[in-house]
């Protein structure tokens, strides 16, 4: 049954339209963890080092792409609700063209960029800046597929295909997990299988989605002819500014809390912890991707009805999301304690190592009765096109609030203190969201009782 972003959203219909999305990003995370596993069993622990330590460099390019799909599906689903479908489908067009061109810079630049990029990130001592250089390098050449399948996450729900926009996604995961039991266990390559394995998928996932919105379909978008509006690219960027933002603030914590771990625990043991760290944040990934899931699949949602003036159902979007976001930030922070020991186990670490996961995982996963409040918060404002509002969101939690908290916390806490910066993190940003929902919540009307102003007019694209 296809549900239109026209359409009254009660509970059940609002969460059968966001399911495949959060399917969608949850399968992406597994997949991610998949990989870690295969490399922490059949690799060792210093290919684990490595792959967390190189690993920032992707998040910065990848966000490229969150960073136009989330914004620019917000500009496209509020075009479509203003009623002009043309015009939607040639800044689609647009979109998905540029963002291809510069995933094609990037695969090239890259290339010249690992090995210093490398040092740079802490890997000093062989065979860690090998795996690093290795993966590096392989992954960095199917860029352009990576960013462009993460921009068609946030178009696939805008076109009303979320199912589409999963089978997509999760046929790219199994072709990744299977391709990693291939070439990591069975032919041995260690490192290097997983990340061919991971290459191949992520060309998949870009080109499958580009097939079908160049070839007839029934969805609301289409690939088409097309030419350059750079107020309306801008506005995109703008947009999804915060998620460009978070993004690469993430990748800059990852760093921080690398080179923290290695100050307190020392050289060798620095080599553990990082490797401890890594598999926390594997975990947290997939509790992370459910509130990510629901951003992405339902921002399109209250875009399309700030394009169409439709304030009751602003309303109606608003409150169940907040109420999604409490029941599942209770749920996942549950699931995470009860939990933690089988999922640091099958890591496969040493004793040593996995006593410090456990411990850092039980201690980090107080961060999921806030975080999706928080995601959730800067999603609502790229959605009503207020990338300014979004972005800041995201700069001040990703990064003045944790870099600070994991610069400082760990003066009085010791190691405790990198677990626990992102608590506080989100504790104070989720106290500058409910600023923010408040003060703007005359301006759009997605609660309370004032008329909705005619911000469409006021929108410039």
């Amino acid at each position: 049954m296809r549900i239109g972003l026209h359409e009254h959203f009660t509970l059940k219909k609002l969460l059968v339209f966001v399911l495949p999305s959060i399917v969608m990003m949850v399968f992406t995370s597994i997949y991610s963890v998949v990989d870690g596993l295969f490399v922490a069993n059949f690799a060792g622990e210093e290919a684990v080092a490595a792959i967390n330590l190189i690993y920032p460099l992707f998040m910065v390019f990848g966000s490229i792409g969150f960073m136009i799909g989330a914004g620019g599906s917000a500009l496209v689903s509020k075009t479509l609700g203003e009623g002009d479908r043309d015009k939607a489908n040639r800044y689609f067009s647009m979109l998905v063209c540029l963002t291809g061109g510069i995933g094609v810079l990037i695969a090239v630049g890259g290339q010249f960029a690992v090995e210093p990029v490398a040092r740079l990130l802490g890997a000093n001592d062989e065979p860690i800046f090998g795996y690093c250089v290795i993966y590096g390098r392989i992954i960095l050449g199917t860029q352009p597929f990576f960013i462009l399948q993460n921009i068609f996450q946030s178009f696939f729900v805008t076109a009303e295909k979320p199912r589409l926009g999963l089978v997509a996604t999760a046929s790219a995961g199994i072709l990744n997990m299977v391709l990693d039991a291939v070439f990591v266990a069975g032919c041995g390559w260690g490192l290097t299988g997983a990340a061919v394995a991971t290459a191949i998928s992520q060309v998949y996932g870009g080109v499958l989605p580009i097939i079908y919105f160049l070839s007839k379909n029934n969805s609301l978008l289409k690939l088409t002819k097309f030419r350059f509006y750079g107020k309306a690219f801008l506005k995109a960027c703008t947009n999804g500014s915060s998620e460009f933002f978070s993004n690469v603030s993430s990748a800059v914590v990852v760093i921080l809390y690398n080179f923290q771990i290695q100050a307190i625990l020392g050289d060798e043991l620095g080599k553990s912890g990082v490797a401890a760290y890594g598999s926390i944040m594997y975990i947290a990934m997939i509790f992370f991707s459910m509130f990510m899931g629901y951003a992405v699949g339902s921002a399109p949602l209250m875009g399309y009805n700030y394009g169409a003036g439709n304030r009751t159902e602003m309303k109606n979007l608003y409150k169940k999301g907040m109420l999604i976001m409490l029941v599942t930030g209770l749920s996942m922070f549950g699931l995470s304690e009860a939990l933690a020991y089988p999922f640091m186990k099958i890591f496969g670490y040493k004793q040593e190592v996995f006593e410090m996961a456990l411990r850092g995982f039980r201690i980090y996963s107080v961060v999921f009765l806030m975080c999706g409040f928080n995601i959730y918060g800067s999603a609502l404002f790229t959605s009503l096109n207020n990338g300014l509002i979004s972005a800041l969101i995201s700069f001040m939690r990703s990064v003045v609030f944790q870099i600070t908290a994991v610069m400082v916390l760990p003066i009085f806490m010791g190691l405790d203190g990198v677990w626990s910066a992102a608590i506080v993190a989100d504790v104070l940003s989720l106290l500058l969201t409910v600023i923010f929902m408040v003060a703007y919540h005359k301006r759009y009307g997605y609660y309370g009782k004032e008329k909705l102003c005619d911000e469409n007019k006021k929108s410039g694209v």
